[in-house]
């Protein structure tokens, strides 16, 4: 490279450092770095989860098996960016026009989650008109993790977030100490029952693999199909 043409570049990279560096542009361009982790996170998580779920559960050509990895890979990555320009976008505009300009809301973040997951993944698709898998795993994860996250808060102890009665010492033990064994079988007692029942109801990847796992497990005719191969 010529010496005027590294020249050139050292000064562009001077000039696009100053810009991002500046603490004036912080908030802004945060959104901008929100939008990257959001897509290479979604597609990190996804790709090899897909990968495996399809590969072994799904149908279809090697073509087809392939489609749908990229899809699904491809709709988590830009869902998780989408919501996480929406989300920072939300809180910087009601941290710059809120009551207390210059500062962030109590509420500030619930507000922008809230039109972030309706935004994002409140809809349908416009293909298939139902809402995508996808979209149902990601929520229902997040789901998931807010009701653990609010059953703690509810037994913390007194003085404080926890709930009157059931935050008090004795009872706030007694509750920790059994709830995650009775969450864990209710669980599977209810997902066992929807699967033997209502199969159709349950999330197509859980179905595929509880389908091999409990129900291609009562077939056989040889030793290959027993051993090495489910038939």
């Amino acid at each position: 490279m010529e010496p005027s043409s590294a020249s050139a570049l050292e000064g562009l990279k001077a000039a696009v450092e100053q810009v991002i560096l500046n603490p004036a542009y912080h908030d802004l361009l945060a959104v901008v770095k929100g939008a990257r982790n959001g897509a290479v996170y979604g597609a990190k998580v996804r790709f090899p989860h897909a990968l495996v779920m399809v590969f072994l559960f799904r149908s279809g050509t090697f073509r087809e098996k392939v489609s749908l990895v990229l899809r699904a890979t491809r709709t988590h990555a830009q869902n998780l960016a989408r919501f996480a320009v929406i989300y920072k976008l939300v809180c910087f505009l009601l941290k710059q026009y809120g009551p207390t300009p210059g500062k962030p809301g109590r509420y500030d973040s619930f507000m922008a989650g809230l039109l972030g997951g309706y935004v994002v993944f409140g809809g349908r698709s416009r293909r298939t008109g139902k809402i995508p898998s996808v979209n149902q795993q990601i929520v229902i994860y997040v789901f998931a993790r807010v009701v653990l996250a609010l059953a703690r808060l509810a037994v913390k102890p007194e003085g404080g977030t926890g709930l009157p009665l059931i935050s008090r010492q004795g009872v706030s033990e007694s509750i920790s100490h059994y709830a995650w064994p009775v969450f864990a079988s209710l669980s599977w007692a209810s997902v066992m029952h929807l699967f033997r029942y209502h199969p159709d109801d349950l999330q197509p990847s859980l179905r595929g693999s509880m389908t091999y796992i409990y129900q291609q497990s009562d077939h056989w005719d040889s030793l290959r199909n027993f051993i090495w191969h489910n038939k």
